[in-house]
């Protein structure tokens, strides 16, 4: 590749550098949708942390506290339990009404004293709530999302939970 003598380059050099613009260019905007969601799975796998550990101390809200301790059937909530995170899947569910790819998480997790229908579906949404919330704050979204934070939102996503799977 020569310059000439009035200080044009050639076509073939415009050619390959237009060609690597273009492909940096797509490298850019695909890593950026990636790492997207790999922060908001990061997020939901802490907030999932987070929501099982904090039963594990046995630290509780204080409407939730009062809830449990006012009722027979429910103080067994109030006692520590150990949780384990085994897994979280994510679903894509097509395009919402704000045109962001809607992702359903599912978390699979288990107990060994958790015994009861009413034990699994109260702690189950309360790890839902957390991976939700940390998404939210992951993203700085609590301005579009509701109480719940259902969905949680990030720039090109929103994300739901299903219940969660004791296995």
């Amino acid at each position: 590749m020569k310059l000439n003598n009035k200080g044009q380059i050639t076509v073939e050099l415009i050619l390959i550098l237009s060609f690597i613009i273009i492909i940096i260019i797509s490298i850019t905007i695909i890593a950026g949708s990636a790492n997207e969601l790999n922060m908001a799975m990061l997020a939901a796998e802490q907030g999932a942390f987070n929501g099982a550990s904090g039963n594990g101390m046995a630290i509780f809200p204080q409407e939730s506290y009062k809830n449990y301790s006012g009722n027979i059937e429910k103080q067994g909530m109030l006692n520590p339990k150990y949780i384990h995170i085994i897994n979280i899947k994510k679903t894509e569910k097509g395009k919402d009404s704000l045109n962001k790819t809607r992702i359903q998480l599912k978390v699979y997790a288990s107990s060994p004293n958790i015994q009861t229908k009413e034990e699994k579906e109260s702690l189950g949404e309360r790890i839902n709530y957390n991976m939700r919330k940390s998404i939210v704050d992951s993203f700085k979204s609590e301005n579009i999302s509701n109480k719940l934070y259902n969905p949680a939102f990030s720039d090109s996503y929103s994300f739901t939970t299903a219940n969660v799977e004791w296995v």
